[in-house]
């Protein structure tokens, strides 16, 4: 087609006039409203209290979890609320509903695939990253359903949020739990090792004990020193025979005997109860005891870490702002699309002019 077919008023035609006759077809007859609810939400960490261990969820008190509200807009987008809004809300069916707005209408034959990125253009997420908030807008034909899938949005996020933060501290609650049940387990297992250690051997204390028979012993020894002593100095001036000499004597062999019995007690092989092996077994028994004892104060003292710690997992959803019941439809912007495109026409028109104006110059 030659450059003199393109005249100004064809170009008028076919670049300006023919697409806003189509737009404005388009956004008085065949655009469906679209209505838009909005809420404003965030995710609470749990505030605890240094003293009393206290918990404090929601109310302002805690800090916001910027974390998990970036969980939370990327569990809205998935398959798994879609799934229940559409149970709940037959969401499908009421986006299919415009069947003459053929743009943005969901069609029948969609996979749920299709139909699932469908539903992300439907919820729009904003997250303010200065104040933590997530804002969520919902898009409906009607007033009533837009609002519908915001609140039960809303209420599935919650139990999400919920249900995460819980399943965690539970986790971590179990796990802590075990390890001070099997602590205190193991100190009693030792403590009642002990307690039958006394009862079968009789004796309270053989370590105690060992200690008073070194003492007794000591004491015999010392006395039979100072008798012996006497026995010389007696004999200096006495006769062998003389009673006040055998009386001595009779001591020191009564001394000697009951320090034999001692030492006997004490360190004989023959003896079922001599108390070195007693005492050995009893500190081996006293040293698992406090080993046991040792491990349960740990484990009750990490028990009470991921107390705290399970406490300031818990987290809660604050909505901010509860979702909007809107009057009038925010989509379709008849008026500021139909500006849009004519001034995008415009712009085309002026640009394809010039190229044919260019052209024929060089024609000529």
């Amino acid at each position: 087609m030659k450059a003199a077919s393109f005249t100004p008023r064809r170009l008028q035609l076919a670049l300006i006039a023919l697409p806003m006759a189509l737009g404005i077809i388009y956004y008085t007859l065949i655009a469906a409203d679209r209505y838009v609810s909005e809420s404003i939400v965030a995710v609470n960490a749990a505030t605890v209290a240094p003293l009393s261990g206290g918990v404090t969820l929601g109310g302002g008190s805690g800090l916001l979890s910027w974390q998990d509200t970036l969980y939370l807009i990327d569990y809205v987008h998935t398959d798994n609320v879609l799934r229940e809004l559409d149970a709940k809300l037959k969401l499908r069916t009421h986006y299919e509903q415009p069947r003459i707005d053929f743009l943005f209408r969901a069609w029948s034959s969609f996979t749920h695939e299709r139909f699932h990125q469908y539903f992300q253009d439907r919820v729009e997420l904003e997250f303010n990253d200065l104040s933590g908030l997530l804002t969520i807008r919902t898009q409906g034909f009607d007033s009533k359903t837009a609002t519908a899938v915001n609140q039960t949005l809303l209420e599935s996020s919650e139990r999400f949020v919920n249900n995460f933060s819980q399943r965690v501290a539970r986790e971590q609650m179990a796990f802590s739990q075990t390890q001070a049940d099997i602590a205190q387990a193991r100190l009693q297992g030792a403590k009642a090792k002990v307690v039958q250690f006394q009862t079968t051997n009789k004796i309270l204390d053989p370590n105690a004990q060992s200690v008073a028979a070194n003492a007794l012993t000591s004491e015999l020894l010392a006395t039979i020193a100072r008798l012996e002593a006497d026995l010389k100095n007696r004999l200096s001036f006495m006769q062998a025979d003389a009673p006040a000499v055998q009386t001595v004597r009779d001591q020191i062999a009564a001394n000697r005997a009951q320090l034999e019995v001692e030492r006997t007690r004490t360190t004989s092989s023959e003896s079922g109860d001599r108390l070195g092996t007693l005492s050995v077994q009893y500190q081996a028994l006293q040293l698992e005891a406090l080993f046991a004892e040792d491990a349960y104060k740990s484990a009750t003292a990490a028990l009470d870490t991921a107390r705290v710690d399970a406490a300031k997992k818990l987290k809660s959803l604050v909505i901010v702002a509860t979702p909007s019941t809107p009057e009038s439809a925010e989509y379709p912007r008849r008026i500021y699309n139909l500006l849009t495109l004519l001034a995008a026409c415009i712009i085309i028109y002026s640009v394809i002019r010039l190229i044919v104006a260019t052209i024929q110059e060089h024609q000529d």
